[in-house]
């Protein structure tokens, strides 16, 4: 027999015997790892226990902003040149600084005050709880704010595309303030087919605007109702409509009263690729007023167009056309016309110029340059559209 080779007998039980003929190397080799298989092998060392995680340091609670509230100053900083003996204002002012307070009063209500300081002193612009989660999906505010009549009349000062505000505002709702009052207001989405919402909104209030209403008892309130719809037309453009109707006593008898119609319309244009920093804004309102006085009913309209378009990221230009008849005398009509230009450094500052002219009831024109700048600090929160 050759060296490296050999004979290995084995017995299957059950079976006969077999021979089988292995290299005796293989076979060895073969012994050796089944010897091995055999053996206990020792158990692996264990492995040394993890250090220890240091706790992540505790973030602050969300509980500890529920009683601060988010406060914002607004400074509006106005220069005037030209000659307006009609409307002769101060040719540097600081016209208004807005001082807001907003917070979440509780899960079903929050709180919003707006203190204007301004040249005829300190007072509340706007002061209200909203109720949030009501029946019906309704929408109830109380306190003093900005009456739902138009589309001008609901926005602060500093949220306006012009430094002014336009001739009808003036005229027919007493005051550069515009229509503000105290009372109770709900507001309710009503669903319409298609990509269009509406919304109804019903005021009742206590029937004291300067230049407005001016109830002569307790029970005298004024009213105010607006339906709005909206509508989206493809990605880039959208429009809204609006009807209002308001009405209260005057003051001027003890049954006169003062009727105040609306209609207003906002078209936006604002492409979503291609065109970033593009826009335009066109903003149309009709007033119509009739009060009644002891010499006769005097049925009074105003208007204004105007049109905004964005020329670069921080660059604005517009144009507004604006008449309106005086509203205790429906004989005397002022107009005007404007032109814009606007900078906005951030979205904190802005920086306004616009050239202005008025021809008043009484045949005097004024041609005037607007210069306005505007800051914010805080955290102001964000302006309906």
């Amino acid at each position: 027999m050759p060296i490296g080779a050999g004979v290995l007998k084995v017995h299957v039980e059950g079976g006969p015997l077999k021979i089988s003929r292995f290299p005796l190397l293989s076979l060895a080799a073969a012994l050796a790892a089944a010897t091995a298989f055999a053996q206990e092998a020792p158990p692996p060392a264990p492995e040394p226990p993890p250090p220890p995680v240091a706790a992540p340091a505790a973030a602050p609670s969300q509980t500890s902003n529920y009683f601060n509230p988010s406060i914002a100053v607004i400074g509006n900083f106005l220069g005037i040149a030209g000659h307006n003996p009609v409307d002769n204002q101060d040719s540097l002012q600081l016209r208004e600084s807005e001082l807001s307070l907003q917070a979440i009063v509780d899960p079903y209500a929050r709180g919003d005050f707006f203190i204007s300081f301004s040249n005829d002193g300190v007072e509340v612009e706007e002061g209200y709880v909203t109720f949030l989660h009501l029946p019906w999906d309704l929408l109830v505010k109380v306190g003093q704010f900005k009456v739902a009549f138009g589309k001008v009349n609901t926005q602060h000062l500093h949220v306006l595309p012009w430094p002014d505000e336009p001739l009808p505002i003036v005229n027919l709702l007493g005051t550069e303030d515009g229509w503000n009052d105290m009372g109770v207001s709900m507001a309710k989405l009503l669903p319409l087919p298609g990509d269009t919402f509406s919304e109804a909104t019903v005021q009742v209030l206590r029937g004291k605007t300067e230049g407005i209403f001016d109830a002569p008892s307790r029970g005298k309130l004024a009213v105010d109702a607006q339906y709005r719809l909206y509508r989206d037309f493809g990605d880039d453009n959208n429009l809204e409509l609006g009807f209002s109707y308001g009405q209260g006593w005057n003051g001027t008898t003890a049954d006169a009263r003062t009727t105040l119609e609306n209609t207003h319309l906002v078209y936006r244009w604002k492409p979503l690729q291609g065109k970033p920093y593009r826009s335009f804004i066109l903003r149309s309102e009709y007033f119509w007023s009739q009060r009644e006085q002891p010499d006769g009913k005097q049925n009074a309209q105003g208007f204004y167009v105007s049109g905004d378009y964005q020329l670069a990221k921080r660059w604005f230009t517009g144009a507004r056309y604006e008449f309106s008849d005086h509203a205790d005398d429906a004989a005397l009509r002022d107009h005007g016309e404007a032109v814009t230009l606007t900078f906005w450094p951030s979205e904190f500052s802005q920086v306004r110029g616009e050239f202005r002219q008025r021809t008043y009831a009484n045949g005097v024109k004024a041609n005037e340059g607007l210069l306005q700048i505007q800051f914010s600090i805080g955290a102001h929160g964000a302006h309906p559209f």
